[in-house]
């Protein structure tokens, strides 16, 4: 029954979205269906990864004071439309177009289906050409997401904007032509099927560089330099979250089939959602561990370290190493955060830990387990794992990936951000950092009538 109303639904979908003119009078030939069908499933999972966008507004908003919720939620929105904007204009052509072994030189101001013949490697599949740059938008947008949450509560608003145009445009599309464009990595044959290395160890790279120049939060940490706990406002916005990009990310891993013939993207969807529960569990019984109680937003984020790691490799795998990715990624995100936070590291929502640790061992994790059988079934990249008798060169390949890609980040990150920190400023105000982002950015709370009694309660407490 449930994979009738599937077929039913992507059918309405095709209609909805694909040329009457393939359907004559005489009813459709097989190729045309198998194009409406396969392009009305990308056009799902774009629709997917696209809506993780709330996902991040709301576990970002949840995560910071309530001063701040407005602000870090609307930057959302913001960071989503240029993304949007810049990877039409160069971030696609850039990305995949046709190029050398580095970036893409042709596609750019991208023109629509009748422009194909400048975006060669993405000509493996017959999905129409402007549902592919939709998809693969979507997959920018969610890197530029990560990395705007590491800059959380102290970041001028003009950064998002300067900083988000250049990452949309000389940083994310350069690694992700190495990787999916035909570039240098993909000439290695690195296995990254949805972007563990691509987009999530590219944003928190980013990420992770805006936090270490923006330096930490006032309040973080005390006289002795220890960490102070800055609880997030709303628990609940961040457990709603989480589960949107739970859902959303069956849009990013299986979507990334570009087709529903066959099934194989039943397989990523099952690794994906097995490793992801894994995560949580992982990370819960290690914050019960280290502080004696469970904590909500380590599991929360023990859930997304481990849809991290999956993400490269949830074609590759088998349920029973997925299992294992996930478990080692839930609970090694929960170790690095704690230690990099008494390192001095100040990251409201752990990008860095979540997105950058637990992607690193995404795109590890396949030179350990990819099996040969799934790599011929449906994930058609690289040779098998150390487990399954492929020897150290899969694992050389993911690891010279996870470093050329952290290099290049990190060094792009640091110039363009460095730059701006010397030209114009990259931190707010102290004074504007303690009365909150949301008055001193934009005029208004997010929260108006809470902040008005909480003010008026601080103000009393003044005069006594």
């Amino acid at each position: 029954m449930k994979k009738k109303m599937l077929m039913m639904f992507l059918g309405m979908i095709t209609l909805m979205i694909y040329p009457v003119s393939a359907f004559a009078a005489e009813g459709p030939a097989a190729p045309d269906l198998q194009i409406g069908l396969d392009t009305a499933f990308t056009f799902l999972a774009f629709i997917l990864v696209f809506f993780m966008q709330s996902g991040f507004a709301l576990l970002e908003a949840g995560s910071v004071r309530m001063k701040n919720a407005g602000h870090v939620a609307g930057k959302t929105v913001l960071t989503l439309a240029i993304a949007s904007l810049c990877f039409w204009a160069l971030g696609f052509g850039l990305g995949f177009g046709n190029g050398n072994s580095f970036f893409g030189t042709t596609g750019f101001f991208y023109g629509g289906d009748s422009t194909a013949s400048a975006f060669e490697s993405l000509a493996f599949s017959d999905v129409t050409l402007n549902t592919k740059f939709l998809f693969q938008m979507a997959f920018a947008a969610v890197s530029l997401a990560i990395v705007s949450g590491g800059m959380a509560e102290r970041a001028k608003l003009s950064v998002y904007i300067i900083f988000g145009i250049l990452f949309s445009v000389v940083i994310y599309p350069v690694v992700a032509h190495w990787v999916w464009g035909g570039g240098w990595l993909a000439e290695l044959s690195m296995q990254d099927y949805a972007g563990s290395t691509v987009v999530h160890l590219t944003g928190a790279t980013a990420a992770v560089v805006a936090t270490i120049l923006l330096k930490p939060r006032l309040g973080k940490f005390n006289k002795e330099g220890k960490p102070v706990i800055i609880p997030g406002h709303n628990q609940v916005f961040t457990v709603l979250g989480v589960i949107i990009l739970w859902f959303g990310w069956f849009g990013f891993n299986p979507g990334s089939a570009l087709s529903p013939m066959g099934g194989f993207f039943g397989h990523v969807a099952l690794t994906t959602n097995i490793a992801a529960a894994a995560g949580g569990l992982a990370a819960l019984a290690a914050s019960w561990l280290y502080f004696g109680k469970s904590d909500i937003p380590a599991m929360l984020n023990g859930v997304l370290a481990a849809l991290v790691a999956i993400t490269g490799a949830c074609a590759f795998v088998e349920p029973w190493a997925a299992i294992i990715i996930g478990l080692i990624a839930g609970a090694f995100t929960f170790m690095t955060s704690q230690w990099l936070e008494r390192a001095g590291l100040d990251d409201p929502i752990y990008a860095f830990s979540v997105h950058g640790i637990a992607g690193m061992w995404g795109a590890l994790s396949t030179g350990l387990f990819a099996a040969p059988d799934l790599i011929e079934q449906g994930a058609l990249v690289g040779k098998a794992g150390l487990f399954y008798g492929g020897g150290f060169h899969q694992l050389g390949v993911q690891a010279l990936g996870v470093v050329g890609t952290f290099v290049f980040v990190a060094v792009m990150s640091f110039v363009i951000l460095y730059v701006m920190k010397m030209v114009m400023g990259i931190r707010v105000t102290e004074e504007e950092e303690l009365m909150g982002l949301d008055i001193s950015e934009h005029g208004t709370y997010g929260y108006p009538e809470q902040m008005k009694l909480i003010s008026e309660s601080e103000s009393k407490t003044l005069k006594h």
